[in-house]
């Protein structure tokens, strides 16, 4: 076949945009996600330092992220909407500007409900703006490097998380204060605008210069139109739900739960903590590669639900070490994120990407608020504590019974696209041009 060029002939054509562009689009709207997950991960290392100096119970440093997921079960559909009406750029900036004025209002004082209404407007912007950039890459990559893109935004958006879990050892003086480190995820949420910014100026550089498809041009969104979606699209939401439920509330009290069960140091536990992070910074964007070779999604979301069943209980009933549990968990950690949220842009229409996703984001915020305030109280119900340590099972059998149900919701998606109404999940590769 022969591939005819228009550029000389069409004046109003505009060419793809370039391999490299789309790539350093990429870099900087990942570098908003940096500050965003350092600002989300800088409370689990205060924990005991909340506890000490300003008496908070776990029931409330449960709060301080329970109340970061609450608002984003109305917030972040409505903010998929705002995405898909105004744009990736303006909503990027926009939610980028609400995490740096939630992470400010949080330092700026060490009583509980100012604390708690900073975290809450974070929560509204940070979640938003997660939704905003996945919708950008899902448009700027669809069809080619899906998977490997999504992973290596995680991998850039991680590093602020591994900054955060690991600021007790790079940041020892700080400590002293519970407020010192908050001042430091000021300066991420910084980071955060400027990346947004960044991302802005790009991206309307190219609405002038290249072709962007249903970037310049988005449907109106219609509401009821979220109940359209099909089945698959609902049992990878499930799947969302119990697998992040699982994860990030452990991560709320993973230090303290290190220090006060297996005797770690702050430092330590930080770095066991962050090792979530460390995996999933090198292996999501290879499982990610992989999968846009070889397909097989649904698979590869059934073993890393498998993964994290038992790890909670090994930490809670073994003596194991501690690497092991920790190296599952991070390896479930990373091939979930990169094979479930790229799977959406193949079974909801591109237009409606922005509410699918914020629609997603939304109902794994019901879980992430409900598992942060249950664990809270679980810990705090059994007497969790250095002196008793037995206190913290009830929260890990919660977080294992969360796993059986991810492995469940997986084995469905995996059962509806091997069938008749199959959207390619388990078939579909992609192209790198």
């Amino acid at each position: 076949m022969v591939k005819h060029d228009l550029s000389g002939t069409d004046p109003n054509y505009r060419p793809e945009p370039p391999r490299t562009y789309r790539w350093i689009v990429l870099i900087f709207i990942s570098l908003a996600m940096f500050g965003n997950y350092y600002i989300y991960d800088s409370i689990s290392p205060l924990a005991d330092v909340l506890k000490r100096q300003l008496s908070f119970s776990d029931a409330n440093i449960g709060l301080l992220n329970a109340i970061y997921s609450i608002p984003n079960v109305f917030m972040v559909l409505i903010g998929g909407i705002i995405i898909d009406r105004i744009g990736t750029k303006r909503a990027t900036l926009l939610f980028a500007a609400l995490c740096l004025i939630g992470a400010s209002l949080t330092a700026s004082s060490g009583k509980l409900a100012v604390m708690a209404a900073g975290r809450l407007l974070f929560g509204l912007g940070a979640e938003s703006l997660i939704v905003a950039v996945t919708t950008a890459i899902a448009r700027w990559f669809r069809g080619k490097e899906l998977s490997f893109a999504f992973g290596a935004n995680l991998t850039i958006a991680r590093l602020g998380s591994f900054a955060a879990l690991n600021s007790p050892t790079w940041a020892e003086p700080l400590y002293g204060s519970w407020r010192l480190p908050l001042l430091i995820s000021v300066g991420f949420g910084v980071v955060c605008v400027v990346g947004a910014v960044l991302y802005w100026v790009l991206e309307s550089h190219a609405e002038n210069v290249y072709s962007l498809g249903s970037v310049e041009k988005p449907e109106k969104v219609v509401l009821k139109d979220i109940f359209s979606f099909s089945t698959s699209y609902w049992f990878i939401v499930a799947l969302c739900i119990t697998f992040y439920s699982a994860i990030f509330p452990f991560q709320t009290f993973a230090v303290k739960f290190f220090m006060e069960t297996h005797g770690t140091t702050r430092e330590f536990g930080g770095f066991l903590s962050s090792m979530l992070t460390l995996f999933a910074m090198i292996f999501t964007p290879l499982f990610g590669l992989l999968v846009d070779r070889i397909g097989k999604r649904s698979l590869f979301m059934m073993f890393g639900s498998a993964l994290i069943i038992p790890v909670y209980l090994m930490m809670m009933y073994t003596h194991v070490t501690l690497y092991v549990p920790m190296a599952m968990m991070g390896i479930a950690f990373s091939l979930i994120p990169a094979v479930m949220w790229p799977s959406v842009a193949y079974i909801v229409e591109q237009s409606k990407l922005g509410t699918a996703y914020g629609l997603m984001t939304m109902i794994q915020n019901i879980g992430l608020a409900g598992f942060n305030l249950l664990i809270g109280w679980a810990n705090d119900f059994s007497g969790a504590s250095t002196t008793n340590p037995e206190g913290y099972a009830l929260g890990m059998w919660i977080f294992s019974t969360l796993g059986f149900f991810g492995l469940l919701f997986a084995y469905l998606l995996r059962r509806s696209e091997t069938g008749p109404h199959a959207h390619g999940l388990e078939t579909i590769t992609a192209s790198a041009k």
